[in-house]
C-alpha cells in the first residue's frame, strides 16, 4: 500500500528552528548600501594634498640657510669695529629678519657701532654706522683724569658727560675767609661743559691716569683745553634721556 505526500503550495518543506516542517520560511535580509558622496571624497583628498605640500614647503624653507654676520665679542656703542669683532654664521632666517651678509664683512671694518653690541647676537644693518661721533662744528679734546676725577663705572663712546671745573684750593680758602668784619661770600657754582665721550684710553700703570677723548662745541674747545692743563677738572656722567 503506497502513500502520496503533496506539498502545500506557498509553504517550504524545510523545518524551521524548533518548529514543525511546514512553518513558513523567513524572508532574506536586504542590506542597504551607503551612498557615496563624491564631493566629500574630493575635499578630503584636497586637504591631504595641501597638508603634504605645506610640510614639503616648510621642510624646504628650513633647509635654506644664509651666511650672515654675528657679533664675536661685546662692542660698546661708538667703538670702531675690527675684523675680530665679527664672525660668519650659517642660519635659517625668516625673510623679514634684516641681517648683514657675511660677504659684507670687509666693508664693516672701520665703521662704528651705533648701539651696544653683545657677543653672539645677529648683526643688523641699523646697528652699524659710518658717522663719526665728532660732528660738524665740534672739536676733539683729550682730558687726562686721575682715578678720583672720574666715576668708577666704565665709560663708553657715545656717552654724555659733564666736564666740571674744580676750584683752586687757595682761591676757595680766600673766599671762605674774606677777612675780619666781612661776611663770607657764597662759593660760586662750578662751571660745567657738556661733552660726548669719543674714546677712552687705558689707565697708566703707575698713576692710573686715564685720557678720555671728548667732543665739545668748537667755541668751547680751547677753554676746556686750558682747564685740562691745570688739572682742575673732573668728569661726571650726565643723566640719560628718559631717566629719573
Amino acid at each position: 500500500m503506497s502513500t502520496t505526500t503533496t506539498a502545500t503550495l506557498g509553504r517550504a518543506a524545510v523545518p524551521g528552528p524548533g518548529g514543525p516542517a511546514d512553518s513558513p520560511a523567513q524572508a532574506p535580509r536586504v542590506v542597504r548600501q551607503r551612498r557615496r558622496r563624491p564631493g566629500l571624497i574630493a575635499l578630503s583628498v584636497a586637504l591631504i594634498a595641501a597638508g603634504g605640500l605645506s610640510g614639503a614647503l616648510l621642510f624646504t624653507a628650513s633647509g635654506q640657510r644664509s651666511s650672515v654676520l654675528v657679533v664675536a665679542r661685546d662692542v660698546p656703542v661708538g667703538a670702531t669695529l675690527t675684523d675680530a669683532d665679527l664672525a660668519p654664521a650659517s642660519l635659517a632666517l625668516d625673510p623679514v629678519v634684516k641681517a648683514v651678509p657675511a660677504a659684507n664683512r670687509a666693508g664693516l671694518v672701520g665703521q662704528r657701532a651705533a648701539v651696544a653690541l653683545k657677543a653672539g647676537s645677529l648683526l643688523s644693518p641699523s646697528q652699524v654706522t659710518a658717522t663719526s661721533l665728532v660732528k660738524n662744528g665740534e672739536q676733539l679734546v683729550g682730558v687726562a683724569l686721575k682715578p678720583s676725577q672720574l666715576p668708577a663705572s666704565r665709560l663708553a663712546p657715545g656717552q654724555k658727560v659733564l666736564i666740571v671745573s674744580t676750584p683752586d684750593p687757595a682761591q676757595a680758602g680766600a673766599a671762605a675767609s674774606p677777612g675780619a668784619g666781612k661776611p663770607a661770600e657764597p662759593a660760586p657754582a662750578p662751571k660745567t661743559l657738556a661733552a660726548t665721550v669719543v674714546a677712552v684710553g687705558a689707565a697708566a700703570p703707575a698713576t692710573g691716569v686715564v685720557v678720555v677723548d671728548v667732543a665739545v662745541p668748537a667755541a668751547d674747545g680751547p677753554v676746556l683745553a686750558s682747564r685740562v692743563a691745570t688739572g682742575a677738572v673732573a668728569l661726571i656722567v650726565a643723566a640719560q634721556e628718559g631717566g629719573s
